[in-house]
């Protein structure tokens, strides 16, 4: 009899999951855990810049996505084991006690993620890991990955040139092994009563991605409802005339929280792109959300071509720039207290409801970096603990891309507040909107 270990990181779901699958189909007993002390889910509080709590937000969209995996699991005879604590001390206990042969997991390319595999390994224990996170399987770019361009438009043309294809989504399992034995008796978390310890949420009327609402809830049934709706209305066809608008449910897709904890894989997503193009004829909509796809394989290919550097303060530069950060002056930013309303507003947003628009993003990282002179580091940090879609990769890759310190060869980019407000809030009522918390 084998036993196996499934250890869920940022691929909450059971479609197009093939280290599941794999796992699934080599186990005679297999135990799917959840651990909350994991980088995906800081909850106890240790982000890369230093104690940082996840907010209400992220923990909310959380929880509800592994309850939802959890009865999707309940429903083909399993279930979801959530333990606190940290992969490298509760795996290899979990692993000890029911004598499983190897832990079967995705891959994440990133240095905390990295690091808590190796603990894993360093126990004693097999670590089995697959990547999948991304769109174009590495061994079928038209280059290595250490070759990655150092540019996203080379990236770009070299994948269209080569005309690489995407890689297929697999079915969800229809049956999966029993838990093993052992597993019915061990001490774990319990969701419906870690949701009931966040406190009553109150729906907030102003959000852009309201994930109180059940239509936007966390977890992959919600999400693959989601992609129906989504695509079978005009907006997909309007994406790229609409991506900047600052606030609204319909302005972008509203796929980035699911695919953060992969509730929802983006090779499921590009497939549903392609039959929406079949059906309503080639767009510059549809089109554009495709690109936007690339781009987030690219900030993961990034991770897998340069490790570590991403994390250090330099990121890819080779000369250490002059290090400055201002603490109190990073607070006020946080906060939305800079005195900047444009800055404040998108800030307020943020904590009120943990998402900001990619412009908003983009223009509250370079405020805080070519304005206040802080180091982006902290800023990444504060998404990674606010941002209900919060994705390692991207977070890391954009701000390094705002910071100069990552691949741009424009050297990091300072959005004019000004212009900012004028192209994309003339009347101010974004502004206005988000005055106050």
């Amino acid at each position: 009899m084998t036993t196996l270990i499934y250890w869920f990181r940022n691929d909450l779901r059971l479609h197009d999951n093939p280290a599941f699958v794999q796992a699934a189909e080599q186990a005679s007993a297999l135990l799917p855990v959840y651990c909350m002390g994991s980088a995906s889910a800081i909850h106890n509080g240790d982000s890369r810049w230093g104690v940082m709590q996840a907010s209400p937000h992220r923990q909310r969209v959380l929880l509800d996505s592994l309850i939802d995996l959890d009865a999707q699991l309940r429903a083909l005879g399993s279930a979801l084991t959530v333990v606190y604590g940290t992969p490298d001390d509760m795996l290899p206990k979990l692993a000890k006690a029911l004598d499983a042969a190897a832990i079967h997991c995705e891959t994440i390319a990133a240095t905390h993620e990295q690091a808590e595999l190796g603990g894993v390994q360093q126990a004693g224990v097999e670590v089995v890991s697959n990547w999948q996170s991304s769109l174009f399987e590495p061994e079928a770019l038209p280059f290595k990955v250490h070759d990655l361009p150092a540019v996203y438009t080379d990236f770009r043309r070299a994948l269209a040139d080569a005309k690489t294809p995407a890689a297929s989504p697999v079915p969800a399992p229809t049956k999966l092994p029993p838990l093993p034995a052992a597993a019915h008796g061990y001490a774990c978390v319990n969701l419906r009563q870690a949701l009931a310890q966040l406190g009553d949420m109150a729906p907030e009327p102003r959000a852009s991605l309201p994930y109180l609402q059940s239509e936007f809830a966390g977890g992959e049934r919600a999400a693959r409802q989601h992609l129906t709706r989504y695509f079978a209305t005009q907006l997909p066809r309007h994406y790229k005339a609409t991506r900047n608008v600052l606030t609204g449910i319909d302005f972008s897709s509203k796929c980035s929280a699911w695919l953060a904890s992969g509730a929802l894989s983006v090779r499921q997503l590009n497939l549903t792109i392609t039959a929406y193009e079949q059906r309503v004829g080639p767009n510059e909509g549809s089109e554009w959300l495709r690109l936007e796809l690339l781009w987030r394989d690219y900030f993961r290919l990034l991770h897998l071509q340069h490790g570590d550097k991403l994390f250090r303060y330099r990121g890819l530069r080779d000369k250490v720039p002059a290090l400055h950060h201002d603490p109190a002056q990073f607070t006020r930013w946080c906060l939305g207290r800079t005195g900047e309303p444009l800055v404040d507003a998108a800030m307020h947003e943020l904590l009120a409801t943990g998402y900001l628009s990619n412009r908003m993003r983009q223009v509250v990282a370079s405020y805080l970096i070519h304005e206040l002179g802080c180091d982006w580091r902290a800023g990444a940090a504060w998404f990674e603990a606010q941002l209900i879609d919060y994705d390692v990769y991207n977070n890391q890759g954009n701000w390094l891309y705002i910071a100069g310190m990552g691949t741009d060869p424009r050297g990091g980019r300072r959005f004019n507040l000004q212009k900012q407000a004028l192209a994309h809030d003339p009347d101010q009522s974004y502004q206005r909107l988000w005055q106050t918390v």
